[in-house]
């Protein structure tokens, strides 16, 4: 229980990864607040099983992350109601591909706020209680595109790789205030997100759902296994653990060897 009595902030952990993370966070004793999209019912659901599984406390935000005032609410609302944020992790996240000339602008603008901006916004927010308090854990989850690139996700990799950035800048900053700042880059990761883009991929290279794991998918990844959201959390909760005091500004690769080659 290496978060006891502690409160964190999952953006984007309605499900997939950032759900894992909250989930991981909690059975280490942090209450959390959960946020993102979904079907309100079932975001109840999740919360209130939060809380049964674990015996701590958790809350739902629906802050929009495009939106820089909702950000801002939200890190107070957690500080209001946990009396402290001693962990953020930055997991909200959205793709679009397209071929950099057809790329619609508002999709540029909506990536780049999302996966990039939101981070900083949340960041800002949190800081100044994490200095006070002399602890902070500061998670961002980026992507194997925060090191290399892909065609046709100029925005993605764009944000992604400027994630990196901030989350260097960052942790000098605050590396004498005992708040640390790292990423962690996965690769292709078996989510119910990835799941359902297999049946439109089968259909558009005509191709079998198990070509498409392994042709398409796994193309990039040595191991030619999928990074289970499980394995994620798991390091964001190893980041979060005084054995991780002296990482900070570091940025962790769990992607089946794909950034190695």
């Amino acid at each position: 229980m290496i978060l006891q009595s502690k409160a964190a902030v999952v953006t984007g952990s309605t499900s997939g990864i950032g759900l894992a993370i909250a989930k991981a966070l909690a059975r280490e004793g942090a209450n959390v607040m959960i946020n993102g999209l979904g079907d309100p019912g079932q975001i109840e659901a999740t919360r209130a099983g939060i809380e049964a599984e674990f015996g701590v406390r958790a809350l739902y935000s629906g802050a929009d992350m495009t939106r820089p005032p909702e950000i801002a609410a939200m890190v107070a609302e957690a500080e209001g109601a946990f009396g402290r944020l001693d962990v953020l992790v930055n997991n909200a996240g959205i793709q679009y591909v397209s071929p950099v000339e057809e790329f619609p602008p508002e999709k540029w603008d909506a990536i780049l706020a999302i996966n990039l901006s939101s981070a900083f916004h949340t960041i800002r927010a949190a800081v100044p209680g994490m200095k006070a308090r002399g602890f902070g854990r500061i998670v961002n989850i980026a992507s194997a595109h925060s090191l290399v690139a892909s065609p046709f996700k100029s925005a993605y990799v764009a944000a992604k790789h400027g994630l990196v950035g901030m989350t260097k800048s960052v942790a000098l900053e605050l590396a004498t205030h005992g708040v640390t700042v790292n990423c962690i880059s996965p690769g292709y990761v078996w989510t119910p997100l990835v799941e359902s883009q297999i049946p439109d991929t089968m259909k558009a290279r005509n191709m079998t759902k198990e070509q498409v794991i392994e042709e398409v998918l796994l193309k990039a990844q040595p191991t030619k296994e999928f990074v289970t959201v499980d394995q994620v959390a798991a390091i964001a909760v190893f980041l979060c653990s005084d054995a991780a005091t002296q990482m900070t500004g570091a940025n962790l690769s769990v992607d089946g060897g794909w950034t190695a080659q």
